[in-house]
């Protein structure tokens, strides 16, 4: 969460999702920056981060030329499209929808300071709930419904079976229409809720995730399943750090991967693990900051990876600790690399 004496941000990366809908329904999104005192050039700097409050300006704006209270629903599916990239990745990584979903928390670390998508058990059921991190937006309907919609989408497109929305809550007054909601979610529609959430089958979490032959697709560049083909020979014959290596690759991107997760992961207590390597000249840090090098540079070379994604792939809590990180590894930002390679 943001420290309370800074003001919280968002990437400029959402401002571009709410012009892309505004555009498609007509608006010129020249005369509405203008009029939001955004200069355009700003929004073309990867990374850049705006203040939270000139985006719910934005919205606003938006939502009075736009006269569609379904915005929200349009931006969403953007914002879905836009991490695509990231989402297909993800599913080399995680093994089923629960894995996937434990890693959830961590998009705010995308996004920036807008709020927490969080899972909760509920008997046969679990919830995807929308968390704002300030209280005053949970009455949005278009920050609400962004959210929800992106989560739906991801959801159930990862999932090698079905996975539909049953029951949809929102913490906005019912609107006068209500067709597009039930379209996009369900119809079982509740409002004035005390936060907006989804329902989903509690038995979908074990569902496993689409399998990807990666190697068919060019366009993916840093080919997720090959990601260790050019690992040493001891690592191609050492199969205990090969599936750790898989074990850290997979927790990375949770922000919670620590020498006690993975020894859990693993099915071996703390103490084995760390005399299994030492025994091979190695420690947790030492194998935790290699991998990291290593998937960075693999990463970096897939141009449709941000480098905001990469830094949540790598488990980092934000771009600029990744940055420093890098920097220190390579004597150059991540950005400054991406560039060289693509001379």
């Amino acid at each position: 969460m943001t420290n309370s004496k800074q003001q919280p941000t968002v990437f400029v990366s959402s401002f571009n999702a709410v012009l892309q809908a505004v555009s498609a329904l007509g608006i010129d999104r020249v005369s509405l920056l203008e009029d939001a005192g955004i200069k355009a050039e700003t929004l073309q700097l990867a990374g850049e981060r705006l203040p939270v409050s000139q985006f719910i300006d934005l919205y606003q704006l938006a939502l009075e030329r736009t006269a569609n209270p379904d915005l929200g629903l349009r931006v969403g599916r953007i914002v879905y499209f836009l991490g695509l990239n990231l989402h297909l990745y993800m599913t080399t990584i995680c093994r089923n929808l629960k894995e996937y979903l434990n890693v959830i928390p961590s998009t705010i670390n995308l996004r920036g300071d807008l709020g927490r998508v969080l899972i909760r058990p509920d008997d046969d059921y679990f919830r995807l709930e929308w968390h704002p991190l300030d209280p005053s937006t949970s009455s949005l309907r278009c920050l609400s419904d962004e959210m929800l919609v992106s989560s739906a989408l991801i959801v159930g497109s990862i999932c090698s079976l079905p996975v539909p929305v049953l029951r949809a809550e929102f913490s906005y007054a019912r609107p006068e229409r209500t067709e597009t909601l039930a379209d996009t979610f369900c119809q079982d529609l509740s409002f004035d809720q005390p936060l907006s959430c989804l329902y989903f089958r509690r038995e979908s979490l074990r569902f496993p995730l689409i399998s990807l032959d990666y190697e068919l697709g060019i366009q993916f560049k840093a080919a997720p399943r090959s990601l260790f083909d050019t690992d040493s020979s001891q690592d191609r014959e050492d199969s205990f750090l090969r599936n750790m290596k898989t074990a850290m690759r997979r927790a990375l991107p949770s922000g919670q991967l620590t020498i006690d997760s993975l020894s859990g992961d693993l099915g071996i207590s703390r103490r084995t693990l760390q005399r299994r390597l030492t025994s091979r000249e190695s420690s947790f840090k030492a194998l935790l900051q290699t991998l990291r090098e290593e998937l960075s540079l693999r990463y970096l070379i897939d141009p449709r990876l941000a480098i905001t994604e990469i830094a949540f792939l790598l488990g980092y809590s934000d771009q600029a600790s990744f940055s420093n990180a890098f920097r220190s590894w390579r004597g150059c930002s991540p950005s400054e690399y991406r560039n060289q390679q693509s001379l």
